[in-house]
């Protein structure tokens, strides 16, 4: 397995930016001061950097997919100058509840479930099961679960309230994304060591 095949999927609110709550203008985006240096890292390690997001505030009625899309780019905008981007962005715009119709559905793509890193799967080539899932909440730990993926909590967002739970056992809890991405190089390296032949 060579590491084009791995990915890190980064939840968005939360643990790549602030969680402002709902998100409903380009102008509150306010990205934490370790993030581009984080995806810098993963980047230049070779590995596919996905986010994956829910974004129940498109069903609920609070803003438009093109607004979710418009935030993306900016992200992108913030990132390239420093060397850093993002691979691909899937969302999920659903609730059971939703107040608008068309996105009143139970489906496969809101997290914990894992149809976001199924189609992320397909469409860039990777395994899960040699990935990571990196999140503030408990559904991306269960994400990551459901995927086979190695699960990395980081106290940023709800992570520190969620980190009080005790059944939610995370592969490692860390204070923000640098840290959790210094643990995934690290067990990356750990991995390939355990894998040479002997000499």
């Amino acid at each position: 397995m060579t590491t084009s095949a791995r990915a890190v999927f980064l939840d968005r609110d939360g643990t790549l930016i602030e969680d402002v709550g709902y998100l409903e203008r380009v102008g509150r985006i306010a990205m934490y001061p370790w993030s581009i240096d984080a995806v810098r890292l993963l980047n230049r390690a070779g590995l596919r950097v996905v986010v994956t997001t829910n974004q129940a505030g498109v069903a609920r009625g609070y803003f438009t997919e093109g607004l979710v899309e418009d935030v993306h780019r900016y992200l992108d905008s913030l990132l390239a100058p420093a060397g850093a981007r993002i691979d691909a962005y899937y969302y999920c715009p659903h609730h059971p509840e939703a107040k608008v119709e068309a996105y009143r559905r139970q489906c496969d793509c809101r997290k914990p479930g894992r149809g976001l890193v199924d189609r992320a799967a397909r469409d860039l080539g990777i395994d899960p099961t040699q990935s990571f899932v990196v999140g503030d909440r408990r559904l991306d730990i269960q994400l990551a679960r459901a995927v086979g993926a190695r699960a990395i909590l980081v106290r940023t967002g709800y992570g520190v309230t969620e980190e009080a739970n005790p059944d939610l056992r995370p592969d490692v809890v860390t204070d923000n994304l640098l840290d959790a991405v210094s643990w995934i190089l690290c067990a990356i390296r750990d991995n390939g060591r355990r894998e040479e032949p002997p000499t």
